[in-house]
């Protein structure tokens, strides 16, 4: 996943939620009628021997490649590929022309935590009726319950995924004899020993970070969100979450963590120069190590992501997004043609010759794929550990429907823990009140 996405999740604007008074009673029509959509294949296949003029609103790169395969294998077809914004700045687009009901895409990119809020007020289309469902044993299970939005609708095809893993600098490990932690207990032991052994050095980096936090949430079993439609129950007090804050507590009480803002100049020095010795994060992170910290090719290394329990295989997604129909766009039977060909058919292993990291099983298993080296991390086929991890995440986590507003507000509550002397487990606590407040406010049952 572009780097654009981990800033986006620490700093994200609010993307207003539609009454839900609409919600509740609007549909897949402008009369309101709640009829799912039905399209067959041969529906689909009609449709590419019309041909006609797409337009997909998407800012991941590998798709202008997909584009032109595609059109070269559909003659009548013509794709346009819009950047309309990454994140945010396209969801505030999009949001704008739904509401406006004009110059609505065919096609949008969704990341997979703000894909409820769209599925709750009907303004994607749910994909069963193209048959989607019958494509779930191809895709991961963290991504495939991104695109299923806490219901049992599937308003997406999944594009990337981000399971999680750890990158480390195996240079500094072996200077300061330090071994590479298989337990979050080990991490905070780790993190000890390599800032005793130089001040200068941090294990990590850690300003506050949503899409962070809610990631080492998932892999701790903690389940904060449960949707049922407008039925909210948001609750950070399960045990899961009281080991993420107990641990994670201990590095912010010891001043152990670089208080170095991901994405900055500042991090990428630290990356390079061995300051910030891991990062716990999706596996999309190689690209933007090799084209960002270039003076530590070989320095690095990938390791499975340390555990809460010893013995455990545990992960979580960090990042993914998913190509979706809005319900407001045209020509459904092609978008679908093309959707389903960029994440379920030959664009799959166009996409992942371009660098992006697959939300499908064939590629994940392959030999092709899991053979691969990285000359950056010297040679290790990093992509065996990337892809046992997409295998061991639970699929039973929820976002909440308005966790974009969630994630804007992020820093002015949990974000405190980092600043001053507020306890993580507080600053959660005035997190879930937040969005508690919001989530009543705009119509949701909300339970804590």
């Amino acid at each position: 996943m572009p780097k654009h996405s981990r800033r986006l999740l620490s700093g994200i604007g609010l993307l207003t939620v539609l009454a839900l008074g609409a919600t509740a009673c609007g549909g897949s029509g402008d009369d309101g009628s709640d009829a799912k959509k039905s399209v067959s294949e041969a529906d689909v296949q009609a449709a590419l021997q019309k041909g006609g003029t797409l337009t997909v609103w998407a800012w991941e790169p590998t798709l202008k490649q997909v584009a032109a395969d595609f059109e070269k294998e559909h003659p009548g077809v013509k794709v346009d590929l819009v950047n309309a914004g990454t994140g945010n700045d396209q969801y505030k687009a999009l949001q704008n022309a739904m509401s406006a009901k004009k110059g609505v895409p065919d096609v949008a990119q969704v990341e997979y935590y703000a894909m409820g809020q769209y599925a709750l007020t009907k303004q994607l289309t749910d994909l069963k009726g193209f048959g989607a469902d019958k494509l779930s044993a191809s895709f991961s299970p963290g991504p495939w319950n991104g695109v299923k939005a806490g219901g049992d609708g599937i308003y997406g095809l999944p594009m990337d995924s981000g399971p999680m893993a750890l990158f480390y600098n195996k240079k500094v490990f072996d200077k300061y004899k330090i071994k590479v932690p298989t337990t979050w207990d080990e991490y905070v032991t780790a993190a000890h020993a390599l800032h005793t052994a130089d001040p200068k050095a941090y294990i990590t980096n850690d300003t506050g970070d949503a899409g962070f936090t809610t990631s080492m949430l998932w892999q701790a079993g903690s389940r904060p969100y449960t949707v049922d439609g407008t039925k909210v129950k948001i609750d950070f007090a399960d045990p899961g979450a009281g080991k993420y804050t107990a641990t994670w507590q201990k590095l912010l009480d010891d001043k152990l963590l670089a208080p170095v803002t991901s994405w900055s100049d500042e991090w990428y020095k630290g990356l390079g120069d061995g300051t910030i010795a891991t990062l716990a994060t999706g596996a999309w992170m190689p690209a933007n190590l090799a084209s960002g910290v270039k003076n530590a090719a070989g320095d690095w290394r990938v390791a499975p992501l340390p555990q809460w329990t010893a013995g455990d295989r545990a992960s979580a997604e960090n990042g993914g997004s998913a190509l979706t129909l809005p319900e407001l766009g045209k020509n459904e039977a092609l978008a679908y043609a093309f959707v389903e060909y960029a994440n379920a058919g030959k664009g799959v292993d166009t996409r992942v010759q371009g660098g992006a990291f697959p939300a499908t099983v064939a590629q994940l298993n392959s030999p092709a794929f899991q053979n691969t080296a990285f000359p950056y991390f010297g040679g290790q086929q990093a992509n065996k550990i990337f892809a046992e991890s997409a295998a061991n995440v639970a699929d039973d986590w929820s976002y909440l429907p308005y966790q974009v507003y969630a994630n804007s507000v992020f820093n002015d509550t949990v974000g405190k823990a980092y600043v001053s002397r507020t306890k993580l487990a507080d600053g959660l606590k005035t997190w879930q009140d937040a969005s508690v407040k919001y989530g009543s406010e705009q119509g949701f049952t909300v339970e804590k």
